[in-house]
């Protein structure tokens, strides 16, 4: 029956053990994962504003050329204004009565006043069109700049993969190979529950200090003694974190 019984306590101080060992891994992965997780952020943000101005500069290069365009009707408008002027005029030489030359006198007018329009006209688009290309420019060197800053990310980002790839594998092989002496699904479904639930992804901490290692409570003594001892899991009462003293592995936690 004793025989029994500590075989029982070593497979839970080994299933401890396993546990500590797989929160060490899952922590390394996470420190890898963040610092390759910010970066994709930053390029897809890059991408997003490159593509905007892009955009912006397709819409202000297109209301240029919509500005030149009414430009160009208007000169036409204008030529064409003179044109009838002097059709006018010299129809107003041949006149033969008061109310014909009044007649014409009023389509000459007409046709000024159609001129000024065109000409205020002209001023206002060339104006916008002045206000439109000074914003394209500006937005060209924003992308210019922009489409820098992207490069040098997405290089950055590709040498980090590259870099850590490798190291990612290998920790997600070793969780692998962790997970199968634990042979526990419950207790690794726990464990994930609590790394889920974690702002740190801690699910197994050690007592430090009196104290729990993720939320800092304090621990009565006598569950210090039952942690120490490596009989049972414990969960800490506050966080709900796995609990184990700092000499899990044979020497003390850094």
């Amino acid at each position: 029956m004793a025989s029994n019984t500590t075989s029982k306590d070593v497979t839970i101080e080994s299933k401890l053990k396993a546990l500590y060992d797989l929160q060490q891994v899952c922590t390394e992965i996470d420190k890898i994962r963040t610092l390759r997780g910010e970066l994709p952020l930053e390029v897809e943000d890059l991408e997003d504003e490159v593509q905007g101005l892009q955009t912006r500069i397709d819409k202000l290069e297109n209301e240029v050329k919509q500005l030149s365009d009414e430009i160009m009707i208007k000169k036409n408008e204008i030529k064409e204004a003179d044109l009838q002027i002097k059709k006018y005029e010299s129809q107003q030489e041949a006149v033969r009565n008061n109310r014909e030359f009044d007649a014409i006198s009023k389509e000459i007018e007409y046709q000024n006043l159609e001129k000024q329009l065109c000409e205020k006209r002209i001023k206002e688009f060339t104006a916008d069109m002045k206000n439109s290309k000074e914003l394209v420019e500006e937005a060209k060197m924003r992308l210019d700049e922009r489409a820098q800053d992207l490069d040098s990310k997405r290089a950055e980002l590709d040498t980090i993969v590259a870099e850590t790839k490798a190291d990612e594998d290998a920790l997600l092989a070793k969780a692998s190979e962790i997970k199968t002496l634990i042979d526990d699904e419950y207790t690794l479904s726990a464990f994930n529950r609590i790394r889920s639930n974690a702002r740190n992804g801690l699910a197994v901490v050690t007592v430090q200090r009196d104290a729990c290692g993720g939320c800092f409570n304090k621990i009565p003594p006598q569950r210090q003694l039952d942690i120490r001892l490596h009989k049972r899991l414990i969960v800490c009462e506050y966080c709900g974190r796995i609990l184990v003293d700092e000499n899990i592995n044979g020497e003390a936690e850094g």
